[in-house]
């Protein structure tokens, strides 16, 4: 997780560390590749993952005998675990002939690991299994597990998991399995079924698995039947797909569009970073999107032969979670696939050599491999592990596993890919280097001229310890224990005045994708300061390594984990059904023990109490041995440690900035020989406000509530009055508050300020270019107030469980609190435990000091401005940031609200112009404070009375600033010239791609146009003909938002069926509005990725289905039907976050949004029933969809000066989920990515197929 500055203190990272019980799953795969489907795709991708929980496995050590094979015998036909197999129907296809044994099929461990029927869960020590989940094997070898759960009620997710992925890819089948995907899904005609019923769908192929899912409303929205047995109709014709040529075309065209649209830097970084850690296996030259010269010329026989080989019913796990009988799901499941078969599928391979291969690569996999070893869900590899000096001695069960792994096992197959093979990428060979005898690293140096910073990805290969009873629970919870102590450290103590690393994180995570745990050191700096960021960050881990944590940290991260646990078991079955099926995916693979929440928090409960400083030290000293080994006078770790360093191109090879492999590897062993001293404990404060500070405030400040005041329509509201769903009021200093209770996330919350303005403001006002933007960052980075250090302030919100994040965009400055409601700060464990405040109450105490007290501080700031530095030197090296950079250039006519700051106008600002813009915005009459979560709302109303009422209505008047004359009404977008521009961009790029663009003018997501108008005027104003009942739809205040999020979703659709399905010039597509709230008048912006030789034509077809839209093929009430299904379940999802009530809560008491009040959220699901298909076609009139209204882009990447590539040369990427720069692209976007997005756990937010 990157670092959000100062009070984050990235502390979600410790939720997630080495978890077992952290339903913490935001992981995305950078090197995952998914299909673009689903009854409701949008133009968001849905990867999910998650880091490692649980336990136990279950192993069979036969040695393969194909002779003797029997799937009744291997599965245990009906019997184990509790576990119900139903008879299926017979096989009418094949009665009355016998079918060959399927050349791939072998004996192999239970994939079911610790939920495999006759695991014993009975023994001392043993960790309890959730009592609902129920596993079973069908007759034909089937596995299947289902989780009834209840949040949301009426809806389940259905996934089903193909224990094969590109890793299992013969020599020419490279990018086959992702393939396959595309075409099996997609082609599918009963997923087609589920169109319109509320539905998502989708697909994605990884190293080790592909996988494809349904979520699904238990019931059809129109007549009431049931929806399980459509979603596994859908998911069973995966199984039996049909190659059609025409859908293979299709397909084919989708995976080659996709290479291109996602081959970024970042992913370039990712590949050097997994093929150099990964170089000893398959994972190094299997990447999931394959080669360009094998997907052109694959034909239906090709692909059939996959999938015949892999998708077959031993080779496959159903899971099933959400509100349903798993009585009732059982039955279903074997109704639906009892009656495929191995022997069956096997009659479709039809390239004879390609099944000879198959069999050797099946005989290969079952010996020498984690896979076959350990868990059947990793994949085919073996590691060159990294592990602690004594190791061995540490676990007689993981030394049994790395002896199963031993190479010699396989010695006349090539399993591991260490020969040369035609097809591999031209390499440097990576020599493994010895510091000294036994002391072994591997380093490698990748330069690009995109790149502009200096990174460091530093690894150790550890095997997965399954975590299956109270004892491994234990060593878990001292590794995150001792990681989160070192990541505070990194992210508090090492971020000083002028910090060397501007990103670090360590981190060691269980990795089922790759087949072992990944302990890694990520870190980022400035090119010209890369020896001294190195010698900071392995300084800081050697720390921990050789003097452990301190007392003061065992108990504060400690009593963090005790609190989370309890959150969890408190939510219980609240949990979504993604997050549920998350967990238990990761939790299985790995082979640990699926828990319930309640027995999650027992066992925790448990541990910790156990738990010493001694065992977590021990875990410290064990997660750095790889790095803390490499001083001269410590013994090594066993085996070799991975070094990648990414940096700029340079030509001057003698300049500080310069990195070789020479330097680094001597830059590393410097580092480590630096004397480190034990850290000290830092005074903590168990409350920022003293009770008497508070009691004078109120005495010199006397609080008072005033009514809700509102311009939507909607009665002012009583000054005593509790209401539902919200309450909303006023206090006497002019703050408006609203809050509502939402227990959907047990004991959790989230506050939100609001200060109308932002970057419009900065310009109104006459602040400096830059200075409200700069001066939020600076906030952020600093922290100080009242006689608290910055270190104090961020540690008290690491105690107290505290993400903090400060933005400012176009129209407003946002400052966002996620906490804890209950108790936290704690001391001790059960009946000794001394209770600290309330989460809520130390937000309340921040969002007070933050008004009345904080300290503007020139580290702060510098820090700041490093972070725009950075982010704007980024964005020019990025072929869709820059090029939506120069859009708005065109449309805007270079406004600066709307472009990212530069260079010299970041280092222009001083500390006085950024304190000056930002508290300017933090006047009491203009604030906004939102809060929703699960906690008594009188007890928030009166912390709010306290601690918010007393702040003075005077509070930071000095800065306050009056709007010119004539300039005091809303700020608007600038009025869009007319014709309209078209540009053509070009970025020096090794690697072609492109990307086009057609953008216009639109309403703001209230309906207001920039000349002030409205949706609803304009609509009146053309529909002459229209009933009072229409007239009175249409003048709701909220009609405009729901109108324009319906036309969304339909041109995303268009987009999809016409730009991919029917022209296939890409992947694809994407229809986006800006969504200013407070601006009269925006955007629309469709961006479409294509080949360089296609982006015109791409262009050509996104106007061509905007017109169609308009005039030629317009709105049918089935799209009409099917967006508001896919707007009405987002909502309902989304009801069931603190996040979202607040975002709701935020404006409805602001005369800045007119239309935004109480109507705007108890009438929406009114307002999206009332629309009908001529409400969305005249909302269309009202942008400016006319061609010569039209600005379009086409940005291209070109071969830079003196560089040759050959189309060998070029690494084709798969698919990461990232938010593309510029203002057009900084609304309506549920993605956002890290800097990096990481391997083996490392996260960035995922976004679901809606």
């Amino acid at each position: 997780m990157g670092r959000i500055g100062v009070w984050t203190v990235a502390f979600a990272a410790l939720l997630a560390l080495d978890g077992v019980d952290a339903y913490s799953f935001t992981s995305v795969s950078p090197w995952r590749v998914s299909t673009k489907s689903g009854a409701l795709a949008s133009a968001s991708m849905r990867t999910t993952s998650s880091t490692s929980r649980g336990m136990t496995m279950s192993a069979e050590e036969e040695e393969p005998k194909v002779e003797k094979f029997s799937l009744s015998s291997l599965f245990g036909g009906n019997s184990g675990g509790g576990a119900t197999s139903t008879a299926s129907k017979p096989n009418l296809r094949n009665m009355g002939r016998t079918l060959e044994p399927h050349p791939s099929v072998r004996p192999h461990i239970s994939p079911l690991n610790s939920l495999a029927p006759g695991v014993d869960h009975s023994g001392p020590g043993a960790l309890p299994v959730h009592p609902d989940v129920r596993s079973g094997v069908l007759p034909n070898g089937m596995n299947y597990i289902i989780l009834p759960n209840r949040s949301p009620p009426g809806r389940f997710e259905a996934h089903l998991q193909v224990y094969s992925g590109s890793s299992d890819e013969l020599e020419p089948q490279q990018g086959i399995a992702h393939l396959t995907e595309h075409v099996a899904y997609m082609g599918s005609r009963k997923r087609e079924r589920l169109f319109g019923t509320g539905s998502q769908t989708n697909a994605y192929t990884d190293f080790h698995h592909t996988v494809f899912y349904a979520a699904c409303p238990t019931k059809t929205p129109r007549g009431d039947a049931p929806m399980l047995p459509m979603a596994l109709d859908a998911l069973c014709d995966v199984m039996e797909a049909r190659i059609e040529p025409s859908r293979l075309e299709k397909e084919r065209a989708a995976v080659l569009s996709e290479m291109t649209m996602v081959n970024t830097i970042e992913y370039r970084v990712e590949c050097q970073i997994l093929s150099t850690l990964h170089r000893e296996n398959r994972l190094a030259k299997r990447f999931p999107i394959g080669k360009e010269s094998l997907i052109n010329t694959w034909q239906t026989d090709d692909v059939r032969t996959w999938h015949r080989t892999h998708y077959r019913p031993d080779n496959v796990l159903l899971y099933i979670v959400g509100d349903v009988s798993a009585d009732e799901a059982e039955k279903v499941i074997a109704d639906k696939f009892g009656h495929l078969s191995a022997e069956q599928q096997a009659t479709g391979m039809k390239i004879p050599e390609l099944k000879v291969e198959a069999s050797k690569l099946a005989d290969a996999l079952n010996a020498g491999t984690v896979k076959s070893a350990q868990s059947w869900h990793y994949p085919p590899v073996r590691h060159d592990w990294c592990v602690p000096p004594d190791y061995a001695n540490s676990s007689k069960e993981l030394e049994e596993i790395e002896e199963r792994v031993a190479i010699d096992k396989v010695p006349d197959y090539d399993i591991h890919l260490q020969d040369h093979y035609p097809l591999d990428d031209d390499v440097d060979t990576l020599a493994t280097e010895e510091l000294v005898p036994g002391k072994k690293i591997r380093p490698h140096i990748f330069r690009h001229e995109l790149l502009q910073a200096f990174s460091l990805h530093l690894f150790a290969k550890r095997p997965v310890e399954p975590v299956k009873d109270l004892a491994s629970f234990r060593r878990s919870l001292a590794r995150r224990v001792a990681l989160a102590a070192l990541q505070i450290r990194l992210n508090v103590g090492g971020r000083s005045d002028d910090p060397a690393c501007t990103f670090v994180e360590f981190n060691q995570l269980d990795s089922a994708r790759e087949g072992c745990a990944v302990c890694s050191l990520d870190m980022t700096a400035e090119p010209s300061r890369w020896r001294e960021a190195v010698g900071k960050s392995l300084s800081e881990i050697r720390r921990l390594g050789l003097h452990g944590v301190t007392a003061g940290e065992m108990e504060r991260y400690a009593s963090a984990l005790m609190t989370d646990a309890e959150q969890l078991a408190a939510q219980g079955d609240r949990i979504s059904h993604g997050d549920q099926l998350a967990y238990l995916m990761e939790t299985v693979s790995n082979g640990h023990t699926f828990m319930s929440p309640e027995q999650s928090y027992h066992m925790t409960a448990n541990a910790l109490s156990q738990l010493t400083l001694e065992e977590v030290n021990t875990a410290a000293r064990d997660l750095c041995s790889h790095i803390t080994g490499f001083h001269s006078n410590e013994p090594g770790a066993d085996g070799v440690v991975i070094a990648v360093a990414c940096s700029p191109k340079t030509a001057d090879k003698d300049g500080p900035t310069y990195c070789d492999e020479e330097r680094l590897v001597a830059a590393i062993q410097e580092a480590c020989q630096i004397e480190v001293e034990p850290e000290e404990d830092v005074v903590v404060p168990h409350t920022l406000v003293p009770e008497e500070e508070l009691l004078k405030a109120m005495q010199e400040n006397p609080p008072k509530w005033e009514g809700g005041k509102f311009t939507d329509g909607t009665p002012d509201t009583s000054a005593e009055q509790l209401t539902r769903p919200f309450t909303l009021r006023r206090l006497g200093n002019g703050i408006r508050v609203g809050i509502s209770r939402n227990d959907a996330e047990s004991q959790r919350g989230h506050l939100r300020l609001v200060a109308p303005g932002g970057r419009d403001a900065e310009k109104r006002l006459g602040f400096k270019t830059g200075s409200l933007a700069v001066g939020a960052r600076a906030m952020q980075e600093g922290g100080a107030f009242g006689p608290w250090t910055r270190e104090q302030v961020e540690l008290f919100c690491v105690d107290h469980l505290l993400m903090v994040e400060i933005n400012c965009n176009e129209e407003s400055l946002m400052i966002d609190f996620v906490f804890p409601t209950t108790n936290v700060g704690n001391v001790g464990f059960g009946d000794d435990v001394k209770l600290g405040i309330t989460g809520t109450e130390a937000v309340m105490q921040i969002v007070r000091e933050i008004l009345v007290g904080f300290h503007w501080e020139e580290d702060a700031l510098g820090r700041s401005k490093q972070s725009f530095r950075s982010a704007h030197e980024g964005l020019q090296k990025n072929l869709e940031g820059v090029s939506t950079e120069r859009i708005m250039e065109s449309m805007t006519g270079h406004d600066d609200r709307f472009l990212s700051i530069d260079v010299e106008t970041v280092d222009a600002v001083t500390l006085d112009e950024a304190k000056n813009a930002v508290m300017s915005q933090l006047l009491p009459s203009e604030l906004e404070i939102s809060v929703a979560g699960d906690f008594d709302v009188e007890e928030v109303l009166e912390m709010m009375y306290k601690y918010i009422g007393t702040v003075p209505a005077d509070a930071n008047a000095e800065y306050r600033r009056e709007l010119p004359e004539g300039n005091k009404g809303p700020g608007s977008v600038p009025k869009l010239e007319v014709p309209g521009k078209h540009l053509d961009l070009e970025l020096p790029d090794s690697d072609p791609r492109a990307v086009s663009y057609v953008a216009g003018a639109a309403p703001n997501m209230w309906g207001y146009l920039a000349d002030g108008s409205t949706v609803s005027e304009k609509l009146l104003a053309a529909d002459t003909k229209a009933s009072d009942y229409d007239k009175r739809r249409r003048s709701h205040p909220l009609f405009a938002n729901i109108a324009l999020s319906l036309v969304s979703e339909i041109a995303n659709r268009r987009l999809f069926s016409t730009v991919r399905e029917r022209k296939q010039l890409t992947y694809d597509a994407n229809f986006s509005l800006t969504g200013f709230e407070r601006l009269l008048g925006g955007w629309f912006l469709v961006t479409v990725t294509a080949s360089k030789e296609k982006a015109q034509q791409a262009l050509d077809a996104c106007k061509e289905t905007l017109h169609a839209l308009r005039k030629t093929n317009p709105i049918t009430p089935d799209n009409l039907e099917s967006a508001k299904r896919v707007v009405l379940n987002r909502h309902e999802g989304e009801l069931r976050t603190t996040g979202y009530w607040a975002m709701m809560m935020s404006g409805l008491q602001q005369e800045s949004i007119p239309l935004k009040g109480p109507l705007s959220v108890t009438d929406f699901n009114a307002v999206v029933e009332s629309i009908t298909s001529r409400d969305l076609q005249l909302t269309l009139e009202c942008m400016g969809m006319e061609e010569n209204e039209l600005y379009t882009a086409i940005g291209k990447t070109v071969q830079p000066e003196g560089v040759e590539s050959s189309e060998d040369d070029i690494v084709k990427a798969s698919p990461m989920m990232g938010r593309r720069g510029g203002a057009l692209m900084m609304k309506n976007s549920s993605s956002k990515t890290s800097p990096l997005n990481k391997l083996g756990g490392w996260v960035v937010p995922p976004s679901k197929s809606q």
